[in-house]
């Protein structure tokens, strides 16, 4: 079609686009599939701050926002909207998972993930714990999937809570919620 401009991602008219689609809870990202409109310079740093042209995002209003039309596809991430799809880059995982609250005990315990832009997840087959560990400084770096193939990095203070409910089960030590097991280490792996 020629005559046509076009398009220039910006973060405003994202964010108009989302408003206006936006009904009740979650916009349904995994419907929409726009045509891709190239790359947006928004980057989400490790510690789930967000920046565009290197800029702090301090408004937490707009980051909850843009954390809602997230979506993950073929290893790559995108802010989507119903008419337009743009590239940003993540650093490790766009979620942080700030708290976890256990309730219950043993195999009937459910471990509730919340995340720094307020999401919520509950352990279990559809929101699995997995623990990732660093090959230099054999560290964990453990995950949380919260929604649509999102996940959350779990912060410290959380896992060390994980750490502190942790129980054995065939050569492991780890966490149960919503009746699964999920393996933090291997028992042997322990030291005191």
């Amino acid at each position: 079609m020629s005559g046509q401009k076009p398009v220039t991602p910006s973060p405003d008219g994202l964010a108009a686009s989302v408003k206006a689609a936006k009904t009740r809870g979650l916009p349904p990202v995994h419907l929409w599939n726009p045509p891709f409109c190239g790359d947006l310079d928004i980057h989400i740093a490790k510690d789930g701050s967000w920046t565009y042209l290197g800029s702090p995002i301090n408004r937490f209003e707009l980051v909850k926002l843009f954390s809602s039309i997230l979506k993950k596809e073929e290893g790559k991430y995108y802010l989507v909207t119903p008419v337009e799809k743009v590239g940003i880059t993540v650093e490790d995982a766009p979620f942080v998972a700030v708290d976890v609250d256990a309730s219950g005990e043993g195999q009937t315990q459910m471990l509730t993930f919340t995340t720094h832009v307020g999401d919520t997840a509950i352990a279990g087959p559809d929101h699995p714990i997995r623990i990732v560990i660093d090959s230099e400084t054999e560290e964990p770096s453990p995950y949380v999937l919260v929604r649509n193939n999102l996940e959350a990095r779990i912060d410290r203070k959380s896992f060390y809570r994980l750490v502190d409910i942790a129980t054995h089960k065939d050569d492991w030590f780890g966490v149960w919620s919503s009746g699964q097991f999920f393996p933090l280490i291997r028992s042997e792996d322990l030291t005191d």
